[in-house]
């Protein structure tokens, strides 16, 4: 058995990808690994770059014929895996020093710790939001209506994502500084423990793109695993490489009612999606006036799918 299985879903984004390839092989050190690479279809000849680069590295290809999504990618590296850690790993990230082999060694020191992530980096190296608490009732509220960008009322709420410039959480506070347990972390950079897989089993299908990483979270955190963000260590995100912005947001906004379907109180179901209806409508008007009519359109598709 390796110690790491890096499992990595591709789709159109082959120069980042190489990148991130060759930024694993040259800086990772000190553990066994294997590469799991599911490539959703390309059309950038990114399979024939894989196939070149698996005569050299330790890569298992997987091509599929359509776009199965993340979540679903994912499963089907998770079902070949053989580490005793997952890595799932955005195609859109660098890694600049020994990360993963650092961050296997802290997580078999802490054996109640299944799930962890490290700080994310702009290209600028500043610190990029990432991860957060579970969107309940509350929070989807503060998220919609921005009550999580006031200064210090978001200590207070725990921001399902405190992603936002305006978030004191953002400008260097301890969320994004010092080592702590969270709900949920990204999916860009989650590293499990086989045995977590073993208790909660695969990604849900339901989801497409987004939200997957939450759900998985929750249902990891209900077995009595724990959550842990570690900026002691970081990667480089570019961010966005396989999606627009359109798509993300109305995924997020699709997640988050398949999220409340499955875990939450159905009784909260009808104003959680009011939440979001009266959000996106609040940022047609905002983010119409200052962005532009395009930015207006995709937040009256959000409006009509939440």
């Amino acid at each position: 058995m390796v110690d790491l299985s890096i499992i990595i879903v591709s789709f159109n984004t082959k120069e980042l990808s190489e990148n991130c390839l060759k930024s694993i092989v040259k800086y990772t050190g000190g553990i066994s690994y294997e590469i799991i690479i599911i490539d959703n279809n390309s059309k950038d000849d990114s399979v024939e770059m894989f196939e070149i680069l698996s005569k050299t590295y330790p890569i298992t290809l997987i091509k599929n014929k359509t776009n199965a999504g993340f979540g679903r990618a994912n499963n089907q590296g998770l079902k070949i895996a053989k580490g005793r850690y997952f890595l799932l790993l955005n195609t859109d990230t660098k890694i600049g020093d020994n990360v993963l082999g650092e961050m296997v060694a802290w997580m078999d020191k802490h054996p109640r710790v299944g799930i962890s992530t490290c700080s994310l980096k702009n290209k600028d190296g500043s610190i990029q939001g990432t991860g957060g608490y579970f969107p309940t009732l509350g929070r989807v509220f503060a998220w919609m209506f921005f009550v999580e960008d006031i200064p210090f009322l978001s200590k207070f709420i725990g921001p399902y994502h405190p992603m936002h410039p305006a978030s004191p959480f953002y400008k260097g506070e301890d969320f994004f500084i010092k080592a702590h347990q969270r709900d949920w972390v990204t999916g860009a950079y989650l590293l499990l423990k086989r045995q977590v897989f073993k208790d909660v089993g695969f990604f849900d299908d339901d989801y497409f793109m987004y939200v997957e990483e939450v759900d998985y979270c929750f249902r990891a955190k209900n077995k009595g695993w724990q959550v842990w963000f570690l900026p002691r260590w970081s990667i480089t995100h570019y961010g966005g490489a396989s999606g627009t912005s359109e798509n993300s947001l109305l995924s997020e906004y699709k997640g988050i009612k398949i999220f409340y379907k499955k875990h939450l109180p159905k009784r909260q179901f009808f104003f959680m999606r009011l939440f979001l209806k009266m959000g996106a409508l609040l940022r047609v008007v905002i983010f119409g006036l200052i962005k532009g009519k395009e930015i207006a359109k995709i937040y009256v598709k959000a409006f009509q799918g939440a």
